[in-house]
């Protein structure tokens, strides 16, 4: 039998790796992932991710008033978007499972649920970071994630909350007519006061300075942390 060579290096030890499920309805959800995955890569963390795919793709925006309406009530009583089945194979490799996306009508997001109910084994046994992207109103939400995520066997950490900053009521009125299909940004009778619809670039860039953050706990080993991440 040969020796292994006492002189030879240890090997590198295995990348950290983090698994991010998500959905973006307008495309704010996944531009505050995409930022927060490049400070995750950045410091050193292995990092696959996926968006959850509707079984009938969902229109952004839904194109109507009465279509908005009909979208914010069903979405009041946590109606389920029925989603495929995620490529991502088992998590147990995963040190980390990040979950985000955003707030609709005070809950999580049909894909959200749906995938909360059609595959709970991506999460069992996981810490998992939500991540909320909102217009404000994201208690519920986080209460009934959390409740949920401790059902299936899953440890809820965070919440990181990006709300829109814009003022009330114009931020309410100005996400309701674009979902509706309009441009209240450009609006002669709002637009002054409602200059964007979602995320500003502080905002982005804050995702990305989570990131760093969350790699370097991560790096640490300081999962329980978490949850105390601003």
């Amino acid at each position: 039998m040969i020796a292994d060579n006492p002189h030879e290096p240890p090997a590198p030890p295995a990348p950290l790796r983090v698994l991010v499920l998500f959905y973006s309805f307008s495309g704010q959800s996944g531009g505050l992932v995409q930022r927060l995955i490049a400070g995750l890569r950045e410091e050193g963390i292995e990092v696959r991710s996926e968006r959850l795919q509707p079984a009938i793709p969902l229109r952004f925006p839904v194109g109507t008033i009465p279509r908005t309406i009909r979208m914010m009530i069903t979405t009041l009583f946590r109606q389920r978007v029925v989603i495929l089945q995620p490529e991502t194979p088992s998590p147990d490799d995963y040190e980390l499972v990040i979950l985000a996306g955003p707030t609709w009508s005070f809950n999580p997001s049909g894909p959200v649920l749906a995938l909360l109910d059609q595959y709970p084994n991506l999460l069992r046994g996981k810490p998992v970071l939500a991540l909320i992207s909102c217009r404000g109103y994201w208690r519920r939400h986080w209460c009934y994630l959390q409740g949920r995520l401790r059902q299936i066997g899953a440890q809820p950490l965070g919440p990181l909350v990006f709300d829109h900053p814009q003022a009330e009521p114009w931020r309410t009125i100005g996400v309701f007519l674009k979902i509706a299909g309009t441009a209240p940004e450009r609006s002669p009778l709002i637009g002054r006061v409602y200059r964007r619809f979602g995320h500003n670039r502080e905002q982005f860039d804050e995702a990305g300075r989570l990131g760093h953050t969350l790699g370097q706990s991560l790096q640490q080993g300081a999962i329980p942390n978490l949850i105390r991440l601003p």
